[in-house]
């Protein structure tokens, strides 16, 4: 088993196009670098929702984890995304991660199982998790959707049963579910750290004791990520609710509806830092309006980043 544990503050990064829809190498590892920079993170994510992993074939995803390992490989540990509908693809793409030098696996979901009531099924997920794990002896963490699309808490615990190297989960879920997750899996004789990937409420879900934030924004304010988990892993709550007023208006805004343009803000919100050359997305995402644009300004000027 691999020797990395998912916890602390883990960025997943934006992934920068050219304005034919290649992928812009060097602004990519300008951005790479950048967030590596960050004091205090623990690793760094790529090939998840935030890189636009639905619209890149495998060779490129196997392309975005080179320049990762390349670029900031020896600094922090590189997660990488396992995103498929097919356990054997899911593999294949595994082990392709563990041969380039990734630290571990962030596994999505299959969506066409989980649309249509997959969940219900437990074998189901134990049978994806274990194609996975017979591929690669990478620490996996399971990406946990929220509502109808979450692996119910029985579900977690056979895996975690079965599946020796599932080390964390990336959670989505709000409220109770979330607290019971983190009480449940991280009190276990072998804890599954819970990584909170709620950045709409980042500060609230980390006061409930989860070991970690896995999070889109974190490409943008990886920083003010790492200020707010050690303040609350400090209990210092006044400091924590300074750190998070800061944080509240780019939250606001990222996660506005609709939420499949949360990654597009933050590329905007990239461009007007003048960390990166344009805001290009792949279809069907597509660009976003200008009077947007000065929204995602405002938001950067309320938290003094502007």
């Amino acid at each position: 088993m691999g020797s990395y544990t998912p916890q602390g503050v883990i960025p997943a990064t934006l992934l920068a196009f050219n304005e034919d829809l290649s992928i812009d190498e060097n602004a990519t590892r300008r951005h790479l670098r950048d967030v590596a920079a960050v004091e205090g993170i623990s690793a760094i994510t790529v090939n998840g929702h935030s890189s636009e992993v639905h619209a890149c074939s495998l060779d490129e995803q196997r392309r975005v984890l080179e320049l990762a390992l390349e670029e900031v490989g020896d600094a922090v540990p590189i997660i990488s995304g396992v995103y498929a509908d097919g356990s054997l693809e899911a593999a294949r793409i595994a082990k392709t991660g563990e041969n380039a030098g990734a630290a571990a696996l962030l596994v999505f979901p299959p969506h066409t199982i989980g649309m249509m009531g997959g969940q219900q099924r437990p074998e189901m997920a134990i049978a994806h998790f274990k194609t996975i794990a017979d591929a690669t002896d990478l620490p996996l963490i399971a990406f946990q959707y929220s509502g109808d699309y979450a692996y119910p808490m029985d579900t977690l615990l056979r895996l975690v049963d079965e599946v020796p190297t599932l080390r964390a989960i990336k959670d989505w879920n709000t409220g109770a579910v979330h607290e019971r997750h983190i009480n449940v899996l991280q009190g276990l004789p072998d804890p599954i750290n819970v990584l909170s990937t709620n950045s709409s409420w980042l500060m609230a879900s980390l006061t409930m004791g989860c070991n970690g934030v896995l999070s889109g924004s974190g490409s943008i304010i990886a920083d003010l990520h790492v200020a707010l988990f050690g303040a609350v892993q400090r209990g210092e709550l006044t400091t924590a609710q300074a750190i998070n007023r800061r944080i509240f208006p780019l939250a606001q805004c990222f996660y506005a509806d609709p939420a499949v343009d949360m990654h597009n803000r933050m590329k905007e919100a990239l461009v007007l830092l003048g960390r990166q050359p344009r805001a290009v997305v792949r279809p069907p995402l597509v660009k976003l309006p200008e009077d947007e644009i000065k929204t995602i300004a405002r938001a950067l000027r309320a938290a003094g980043l502007l």
